[in-house]
């Protein structure tokens, strides 16, 4: 191998760190989105469970998982207590 092929190595490796950098950041957010959606999902199921027993029942589509996937565990609380004052 000469130079040039070993800076070329060299420098293909600094850029994807520098990418892994710059892109790693939007990929943990949008993992602890999922996270989130998935545990609020859970959240409302269960609440689905319990809440049949008196008539109380939250729909589980894609505005209440992301709405519990932004703001997490008081978003199902916020949900819960919008259901109760509403009364829908």
């Amino acid at each position: 191998m000469d130079t040039n092929t070993i800076i070329i190595y060299i420098a293909c490796i600094c850029f994807l760190f520098l990418f892994g950098r710059i892109f790693i950041l939007p990929i943990k957010s949008i993992l602890k989105l999922v996270l989130n959606s998935c545990i609020g999902a859970l959240m409302i199921y269960l609440i689905n469970l319990v809440g049949g027993i008196f008539n109380f029942h939250i729909g589980l589509n894609y505005i209440t998982a992301i709405f519990t996937g932004i703001l997490g565990v008081p978003g199902v609380i916020l949900l819960v207590i919008l259901k109760l004052v509403l009364g829908g």
